[in-house]
């Protein structure tokens, strides 16, 4: 995921910011508690697209940098 992109992509939910997470191929909203996904390099930024973020992902975001 391109850095500059990530700077400029926010949540379309909450205008929040993102964390790209690189193994899953997604875009974390904290503030939502969603993921997008991204494929073939295409953040699908549409909330019908995304996923619910577990507690357990959510602690664990809270111990990670900008980029997972």
């Amino acid at each position: 995921m391109n850095e500059k992109l990530l700077d400029i992509l926010v949540c379309p939910i909450t205008k929040g910011p993102l964390i790209y997470d690189k193994a899953k191929q997604e875009l974390l909203s904290t503030s939502a508690r969603l993921a997008y996904p991204i494929c073939e390099g295409i953040p699908m930024m549409l909330s019908d697209n995304a996923r619910s973020l577990s507690l357990e992902e959510m602690e664990q975001l809270k111990k990670t940098p900008k980029t997972v």
